[in-house]
C-alpha cells in the first residue's frame, strides 16, 4: 500500500503537513469533515500544495517529521520544487 506525505496551505496561509494512504479523502476530511486535524478545521478552507508518495507507512512517518523540522522557507521552496516539477508532466 502507497502512502502519501503531503502539504496543505491553509486559509490563513500556514502549513500543515501529514500522511494518508488516500489524498483526495483526507483532503476532503479537512475540508469538511469531522476527521480532519483540529489545526486545519479552524483554517479551513484548505488546498493541496505538495504530496509526495512512499513505499510504506514507516517511511512516511520518517518523510513527515523530516519536513516538519524544516523552516516556514524551506518548506515553500520545497512545494515551489513540486510545483515546477508538476507543470514539467
Amino acid at each position: 500500500m502507497n502512502y502519501y506525505v503531503y502539504i496543505l496551505q491553509c486559509n490563513d496561509d500556514t502549513l500543515y503537513t501529514g500522511i494518508t494512504t488516500d489524498i483526495k479523502r483526507r483532503l476532503e476530511e479537512h475540508n469538511s469533515s469531522s476527521k480532519g486535524a483540529k489545526y486545519t478545521k479552524i483554517r479551513r478552507p484548505v488546498s493541496l500544495v505538495y504530496e509526495e508518495s512512499c513505499s510504506d507507512r514507516s517511511s512516511a512517518s520518517k518523510r513527515e517529521y523530516f519536513i516538519k523540522q524544516l523552516s516556514r522557507k524551506e518548506k515553500l521552496d520545497l512545494v515551489e520544487k513540486f510545483k515546477i516539477k508538476y507543470l514539467e508532466k
